[in-house]
């Protein structure tokens, strides 16, 4: 028996509900990328989604020889104790992810709630 059901991954991580008793657990959404995994509701992955945006926006490679391979952007979460210290290329990777996953949650909701005839 499954005891996740997939909702989104890329090459640095996934994204899936938990099940229990056979029936999907859709309130939250497991994401795990590297070591790291959180457990967020919709608003909670949707804050995550700013706070990257907003680190993307405020650092930038320009000028740095070591181009995108250093541990230097710190990544702030909704979880206000933790922040990460990522790459540019797990950063870009993290952004995927987190986005593809509030797509893939937001279509099955409409899909199976408001989208039914």
């Amino acid at each position: 028996m499954r005891q996740i059901a997939p909702l989104y991954y890329n090459d640095l991580g996934t994204a899936f509900y938990w099940k229990k008793d056979g029936k999907t657990l859709t309130d939250k959404v497991q994401i795990v990328f590297k070591e790291t995994g959180f457990h967020f509701d919709e608003a909670e992955l949707d804050t995550f989604a700013k706070l990257i945006d907003e680190s993307c926006r405020k650092n930038t490679c320009d000028g740095c020889g070591l181009r995108h391979e250093c541990m230097k952007f710190l990544l702030k979460t909704p979880v206000s104790q933790i922040d990460l210290a990522v790459s540019k290329y797990e950063l870009d990777g993290i952004k995927d992810l987190v986005l593809g996953t509030l797509f893939k949650m937001r279509l099955q909701k409409f899909v199976y709630g408001i989208g039914q005839n």
